[in-house]
Order: C-alpha cells, then structure tokens, then sequence
C-alpha cells in the first residue's frame, strides 16, 4: 500500500495540522521532500526547540519561550487594563491590530460544564490573585461569541463585579466593509443591540 513506511507516516503527522486533510499533507510531504529540504530542516529544528522551550507565561499564561512574556514585562503597557480572551491565538490576533495597549489573562478554553471544563480548568484561581493584587481597574472580555462564549464572559463579569472592577465586553456586528445583505441575522442583531449614539 502506498501510504506504508516513513512517507506514510509524515504524511499522516502532517494531517495533525488544523485543515490539512490527507490531500493536503500529501501535496505538503513532497513538497518538502522534492524541493525545500532546508526549508523542512528549518521547520523541523525549530519545531524541536519550540517543543523544548516554549510555556506558559507565569502571568497571563500565553506561550512564550521567557518566564513572563515580553508584554507581562513591558513597562509601556497598561497594566491596569486587563484583556481575557480564550487562546494565545486570540491575544496575537487582537496584537495584530495594534490598538490595544494593556495586557491579557489567556483563559486556554471557555466554561463548558457538559466537557468538563468549568473555572479551575479555565485558570480562574490565577486571575482572581491578579484582582485581589490590586493593579487591574478594568477588564475586556473578549471571549467569543459562542454560547460557552457569552456564559464565560457572564461568569468573568460577575467575578469582577466582586472586586469593584469594571468590566466590559468587545462590541460584536456588522465588520467594516460589510454590507448588510450579506450579514447573518445573529450578527445584525447583536450590532443593532450593541448601537452607539453618535456625538
């Protein structure tokens, strides 16, 4: 069978990336194998020292190869503004954007009772200490708009609530450039309850 031995098994390693299917990791495994064999020397040293080294920061538990991460460290970020989001992946989208200047608490999920994920799962022990520390004024929550989603963000609100802190969530609807034929209800209902008055 074609897909026994070594070749087999990188093809099927391959398929543990999110969206690469079988198709997909095979077109990736001779790629790497019949023209950028530096290339997957590179991915795959690095990998192995990735593995090795990177963790959780010890305060906002995002991945970084440092014990606090170059944001935690920053003495230019607001550490007074506190944003909580569900993955790593959120936090480095929302860096992408540049706009936000203070820090994050990684959750690494989302309430989810049925899976067994409730609020010891979620962390949640580590960013009451951050409340009760005293430097956070203001929280963001910038879960996602799923169901376990909006329960975590109610959950995280009332437990701010129980340090006097204010807490806010991101503003959901219709994205820029958006037009409103092509906006699924859900969203056009959040963006319509989500209205701002204009000055």
């Amino acid at each position: 069978m074609l897909n026994q031995g070594l070749l087999g098994r990188l093809i099927q390693s391959l398929c543990c990336l999110p969206g690469v299917g079988p198709k997909s990791a095979q077109r990736m495994a001779f790629h790497i194998l019949q023209r950028d064999r530096q290339g997957a020397q590179r991915l795959a040293d690095t990998l192995i020292t990735a593995l090795a080294k990177i963790d959780h920061c010890q305060h906002c538990r995002t991945l970084t190869d440092l014990p606090i991460c170059e944001i935690c460290a920053s003495s230019t970020r607001d550490q007074s503004l506190l944003c909580v989001v569900e993955t790593p992946a959120d936090a480095w989208v929302v860096e992408q954007g540049a706009f936000f200047k203070g820090v994050y608490f990684i959750l690494h999920g989302r309430l989810s009772p049925l899976d067994g994920i409730g609020p010891d799962e979620l962390g949640l022990d580590k960013l009451e200490q951050r409340f009760a520390a005293g430097a956070v004024k203001e929280i963001i929550l910038a879960t996602n708009s799923t169901v376990e989603g909006e329960a975590t963000a109610y959950y995280l609100s009332n437990l701010a609530k129980k340090y006097q802190l204010r807490a806010s969530r991101i503003a959901q609807g219709v994205p820029i450039g958006g037009e409103l034929e092509f906006i699924d209800s859900g969203t056009l209902s959040q963006a319509f309850m989500g209205r701002k008055t204009l000055d």
